[in-house]
């Protein structure tokens, strides 16, 4: 990945592993918290659950990222329909509450959790993947990288979500300057939705994949754009065995190509 998506990566890691422990511990749990961050935690929750209503109810058997986890709810409601879950984020102190508060799973579902950068390659392939929130803090270029990269590996469907590049936003950016610094989300990069399908549709390794439901959020302080990339069954399928064998026994008896 480019310099840019390194950089940013390390100051996120930073900022959710220091920085801000206690006010995301808070607003990931049942804590009372302030008005601000009260509806981002109420915008989390419906946006949490539109992408778990983009997957298939019964997912035992499948594999799940979880890319970016926090503290995992996602991952654990995943897991409660059968899904083995591979769960991700930069923050080990994010990871290790996390694990702090993972409940007892029900049925053939799982969730392992990691500390790491949810690109590597050694996580193996999913059935699908979900970025809630993860890339919201990278530029244009870099999430469609990203989203190239995590393609190689998932085998039906890629969930993601990013700032839209509202004035609403570009207002909401500005106003929360003006709140204590507890109060204050780490920088967010906002993109228009028509860019980024553009990105989207010149991206090769993305040929695979079709945007497909979209839906905005917008609860007080969070406001964030969910994006499906469903995986588009290939239009030449593979000949069957016998047909190479026949074309292959063709050719070899054949040096001009004709039929005896």
């Amino acid at each position: 990945m480019s310099t840019p998506y390194l950089t940013r990566r390390s100051q996120l890691e930073t900022y959710f592993d220091r920085t801000a422990v206690e006010a995301w511990s808070r607003l990931t749990s049942d804590a009372p918290v302030s008005k601000i961050r009260a509806t981002v935690r109420a915008g989390r929750d419906t946006m949490r659950a539109t992408l778990l209503d983009w997957m298939p109810q019964d997912l035992t058997g499948k594999r799940l990222l979880d890319a970016g986890c926090g503290t995992g709810a996602l991952a654990v409601e995943a897991a409660r329909r059968g899904a083995e879950v591979v769960a991700i984020d930069v923050s080990p102190t994010l990871i290790g509450l996390a694990r702090e508060r993972l409940p007892a799973i029900s049925g053939p579902g799982s969730v392992e959790f990691r500390v790491g950068d949810m690109l590597d390659p050694w996580l193996g392939r999913f059935d699908h993947v979900v970025a809630m929130d993860s890339l919201i803090h990278y530029q244009a270029p870099d999430i469609v990288r990203a989203l190239a990269e995590l393609s190689l590996r998932t085998d039906a469907s890629l969930l993601f979500t990013v700032a839209p590049r509202t004035a609403l936003l570009t207002l909401m950016h500005a106003a929360g300057k003006l709140f204590p610094k507890a109060d204050r989300a780490p920088a967010i990069v906002p993109v228009t939705e028509g860019g980024l399908r553009r990105r989207i549709a010149r991206e090769s390794a993305l040929k695979r994949f079709a945007v497909g439901r979209t839906r905005r959020v917008n609860s007080g302080f969070y406001l964030s754009n969910a994006f499906e990339l469903s995986k588009v069954a290939s239009s030449h399928p593979r000949p069957q065995p016998e047909l190479r064998h026949l074309r292959m026994r063709v050719e070899d008896g054949n040096e001009g190509g004709r039929l005896p």
